[in-house]
């Protein structure tokens, strides 16, 4: 592993209040006033963030080949770019990192500069769907996935699929739904207690779920694994689930094992 810490400069903290008080209701967007406090609002969202980040580094590690690309899909401000660059044993790798918000690369261009590694990162300001992917060993869509159009998920796995080497990984962290509706209250309920344990009040849970349920699109864990095995991957494996929540790991196979 690359031994070399992230810098020891604290990041900006600003507090996530941007549903605090009633405000008309309109679809979550990524934009300025997200990014200004997105690394708050995520960790006091979404439970396991924090587990999930560090061991994007422990898995980019195992995995990440000499000479290829790895690619964070969706990186807004970083976190699992930063991840990965710390975790990649390579310097001939090239780290790659995608979004569509010109808000968010402007701040993950700031996070990228204070960190202290020296592997090169290369930032791209455009949609994920339209990058272009190849020679890639690990790729990354950490939340990402759950807020492209369904009817595109299967596509753009399966290019990012084609672009894997033989022995590359997809990590693929994801907000799920439940078959069982009994499951789907429950597990429901409780994330809501963890954001309400995090400082949210009643009126903010409702009103970003309001703004968000429009635009995050969950699917089952079943749906999950046999689009990624329809796109080529050839193990499919839960990692980490924190109720609702849920990181994947999509290996292609090695073909220098299968003998």
């Amino acid at each position: 592993m690359n031994k070399s810490r992230q810098s020891s400069r604290p990041p900006e903290q600003v507090t996530d209040r941007l549903f605090a008080t009633e405000r008309r209701p309109e679809d979550f967007r990524f934009d300025a006033s997200v990014a200004r406090v997105f690394p708050d609002m995520i960790r006091r969202s979404v439970p396991g963030y924090t587990t999930i980040i560090p061991m994007i580094e422990v898995i980019t590690e195992q995995y990440a080949q000499p000479g290829s690309h790895c690619y964070d899909l969706g990186c807004s401000l970083g976190a699992s770019t930063l991840a990965m660059r710390h975790g990649i044993p390579h310097q001939d790798c090239t780290l790659v990192g995608v979004d569509n918000s010109e808000a968010m690369i402007e701040r993950c261009e700031h996070y990228i500069a204070l960190d202290d590694n020296n592997l090169s990162v290369t930032l791209r300001c455009e949609d994920i769907l339209d990058t272009e992917l190849s020679n890639a060993s690990v790729t990354t869509l950490n939340f990402t996935l759950q807020f492209v159009d369904p009817d595109q998920r299967a596509s753009l796995l399966t290019r990012i699929a084609k672009a894997t080497r033989p022995g590359g990984v997809l990590i693929l962290s994801e907000k799920i739904r439940f078959e069982s509706e009994s499951e789907q209250v429950t597990q429901t309920r409780l994330h809501h207690e963890f954001k309400r344990a995090n400082g949210y009040s009643d009126l903010e849970i409702s009103q970003k779920r309001t703004a968000i349920e429009q635009v995050l699109i969950p699917e089952t864990l079943a749906a999950h694994k046999q689009r990624l095995q329809a796109a080529g991957f050839d193990q499919v494996l839960v990692w980490y689930q924190c109720f609702n929540f849920v990181s994947m790991l999509a290996i292609k196979a090695n073909t220098l094992d299968t003998d």
